[in-house]
């Protein structure tokens, strides 16, 4: 007899009550999770739908008081159905829970109050004249606010006040000098303005041959094959104008479309583009929107009032219900990986989503990831290119060689030739932006006399030491003081090492006083609107030297910035991983792609002690298949990623003792397991990872690798069982984390 858990509401807060039913034999081999059943339900078994959300053999209820399901529900594919479908697939193949799985692809349904949206209007003509008056005034909110409206006409509030960071009093002294109107109106949440004039695209010819080629593929049957594509396009080459080519494509024949963009990347600029080319067919979802906003938008895919969604991650799960495209652009960035249980990778969910619904995944980089670009070459993907800038040149990139500096005499982190161009834009009024992957002042604070580094409490790592001499931990997010005296040895000389974005804002503000300098990282960006915020001043002119961590090199475009310095280009260099390489490549090269894309030729410095490295070499030429052939050796050799596929096992409790005999009662089963079913896994570990603790829980870690990614997740299905029916090891916190 099997079992299956039944739920009657599509919604979070109702699927961690589900309801047990019986299975009749005769449709045990149609019921599987996500199947739409009709079941007796309630006191008057009235019969209702509801979805199975799991199969089971056993449940903890009296067998003889289970209702039996009546029969499998008759109607198409519902996007419900897919989802739950996917969560099981999910909860498969990244080692969750089905509870954790379907709350990551379910959209959140909460009771929320109606909605008013405001809209500010132009209600001027001589628009021109207004600026010029304004500008004389330096009133500069006034002049960004007319700007935007000379093009787009009327823009949300929402827009106005967050993305162009323009102030209640600037808005009711514009409208009552006759500037805007503000029009309010009770309205179905949409997080962006529907209305913000017009984009046409015109593609250049490599923009068409890639379209095209990509279009031929485009069948959008369910064939069992999945259809995926990789652009790889240098920085500035239009990719975003292929992608919407596609769109329209997809549009076309009833169809709708997912693009996925790293949160940190959907700017302001995105978003007007994507609203002006497809109207109110286009939606946006982000972290910043209400969980209301945030189902109203899921609720619109799902009833086709819209036919594009574009979001981080997780706008993989809208519930289109004829999806035909998924876009995931800058694909190799590392946020597409869930860090949270299910550990998913967006990419890998895509391509399911697609081959579920007949649709194409098309990927996008200037760096591709290694896998992704292997497996175009080994023909699992197809490869198209873009080599051509739209707009200006490709700038010119100048390595400076730090241990130089030093002998010198230049102890600033900032170099001589850096500073030279940096005064010289300054004369010429033309932007910098200073890129450093490290926020803060200082990132350790020691002791002189033994040595010993500052750290947190709670976790295996030192603190960084930020502005009001508060040291905080990246970590757990605490904060403490920093203490006169060494914790350890009592001593008062205490040494500060290493640089963060704090201390090149200063030394910034000490070495051009003339200059106006904005700052961009975490810290300034911790509130609503600051992101936005920051962003907007500098488009607009407000400042002319941009120093921030890698929140500022992700898919901007500000065509006065004409020199980029990145200043410790080797800083993610020997970070024990072994993606080390393969990331400061892609910095250094997303980096460089800031400079120049306007009229004025870009240049770039890239500041570094190991100016050899094959990797700093290759992104200073924007050279990314030298890069490639160089590391794929390397991975080769070490038998990592995606040479084979590698899944690590982390192991968590807050009891040390525990925690280690729990460590090696699983070693020792993936030992046994290996010595009879697969012989071809190689097993590194157990061992402590580089941080030992974390919020006072500590780690464990067992690393296996293997050539086939079946055989990882047959182990992987093993262990689950395995620790779950063990009264030691249930208790314990294991993940599992795969790579391939």
């Amino acid at each position: 007899m099997k079992f299956a858990k039944v739920i009657v509401d599509i919604s979070l807060d109702k699927i961690d009550r589900p309801f047990d039913y019986i299975i009749p034999e005769d449709l045990e081999s149609k019921i599987q999770a996500g199947t739409p059943v009709i079941i007796p339900f309630g006191k008057g078994n009235r019969e209702i739908k509801g979805f199975v959300i799991d199969v089971v053999g056993d449940t903890d209820f009296d067998k003889s008081k289970l209702k039996s399901i009546k029969s499998v529900a008759d109607s198409d594919v519902e996007a419900e159905q897919e989802l739950i479908g996917l969560a099981w697939w999910i909860k498969e193949h990244y080692a969750s829970t089905m509870n954790q799985a379907l709350k990551t692809v379910l959209p959140v349904k909460q009771k929320v109050k109606q909605n008013q949206n405001q809209t500010v209007i132009l209600k001027i003509d001589n628009v021109d004249e207004k600026i010029e008056q304004y500008s004389k005034k330096n009133a500069k909110a006034r002049v960004r606010l007319l700007k935007e409206l000379k093009t787009s006409k009327q823009l949300s509030k929402d827009i106005v006040k967050n993305k162009l960071n323009i102030s209640p009093s600037t808005l009711k002294a514009m409208e009552e000098l006759g500037d805007i109107e503000i029009k309010l109106e009770v309205a179905y949440r949409t997080p962006y303005d529907e209305s913000l004039g017009e984009y046409n695209i015109q593609l250049n010819d490599e923009q068409d041959r890639v379209s095209k080629a990509i279009k031929k593929t485009m069948t959008f049957e369910k064939d069992g094959k999945v259809n995926v594509h990789l652009i790889h396009g240098i920085t500035g080459s239009g990719k975003t104008e292929v992608y919407m080519d596609l769109i329209d494509h997809c549009l076309a024949k009833g169809k709708q479309a997912i693009v996925l963009i790293p949160e940190i990347a959907l700017t302001f600029q995105t978003m007007k583009r994507f609203s002006q080319k497809f109207k109110d067919k286009v939606s946006f979802i982000h972290s910043k929107l209400s969980k209301g906003e945030r189902f109203d938008q899921f609720e619109r895919a799902k009833n086709k009032d819209i036919s594009v969604m574009i979001g981080p991650r997780s706008a993989l799960f809208t519930p289109f219900p004829d999806l035909g495209l998924i876009v995931i652009d800058e694909e190799h960035e590392t946020s597409y990986k869930s860090e949270s249980v299910p550990k998913y990778h967006a990419i890998e969910v895509a391509q399911k989503r697609a081959l579920d619904n007949g649709a194409t995944v098309v990927l996008g980089s200037a760096t591709p990831s290694m896998e992704s670009y292997y497996r175009a070459k080994e023909g699992y993907y197809k490869l198209h290119k873009l080599t051509k800038r739209e707009k200006g040149d490709v700038p010119d990139v100048e390595i400076i060689d730090m241990r130089e500096e030093h002998e010198k005499g230049n102890k600033s982190i900032i170099s001589d030739r850096l500073r030279d161009l940096i005064t010289d834009r300054l004369s010429r009024n033309e932007q910098t932006m200073l890129f450093l992957n490290r926020r803060g002042i200082s990132r350790v604070v020691s002791c002189k006399n033994c040595g010993e580094p500052i750290k947190c409490d709670h976790c295996d790592v030192t603190l960084t030491l930020h502005r009001g001499n508060t040291m905080k931990c990246h970590y757990c997010g605490r904060e403490k003081i920093l203490p006169k005296v060494c914790p350890k040895c009592g001593s008062k000389y205490l040494s500060r090492m290493g640089t963060g974005t704090q201390a090149i804002e200063d030394e910034i503000k000490d070495i051009f006083p003339q200059a106006k300098v904005l700052r961009m990282d975490r810290d300034t960006t911790s509130t609503k609107g600051g992101h936005a915020e920051i962003l907007s001043a500098f488009e607009s002119g407000d400042a002319d030297i941009l120093v921030g961590t890698q929140m500022i090199v992700k898919g901007h475009d500000f065509p006065n910035v004409t020199l980029v310095g990145v200043l410790a280009a080797d800083m993610s260099l020997y970070v024990p991983d072994y993606t080390a390489t393969e990331r400061t490549f892609q910095l250094i090269c997303q980096a460089a792609g800031r400079a120049g894309r306007g009229e004025g030729k870009g240049e770039v410095v890239v500041q570094t002690y190991s100016p050899d490295n094959y990797g700093i070499e290759s992104a200073c030429k924007q050279d990314y298949e030298e890069f490639f052939e160089n590391e794929l050796p390397y991975r080769k050799l070490s038998q990592y990623p995606p040479i084979v596929n590698m899944v690590s096992i982390l192991i968590q409790d807050k009891n040390k003792r525990k925690l280690d005999a729990a460590t090696e009662q699983i070693a020792n089963l993936i030992k046994q397991v290996k010595e009879k079913k697969y012989n071809e896994l190689f097993i590194i570990g157990p061992s402590v990872p580089q941080i030992s603790f974390i919020n006072d829980v500590h780690r464990n870690i067992i690393y296996i690798k293997g050539t086939s990614i079946t055989n990882l997740i047959n182990l992987k299905n093993y262990l689950e069982d395995v620790i779950n029916k063990s009264d030691k090891l249930k208790y314990v916190n294991v993940q599992f984390d795969f790579k391939s």
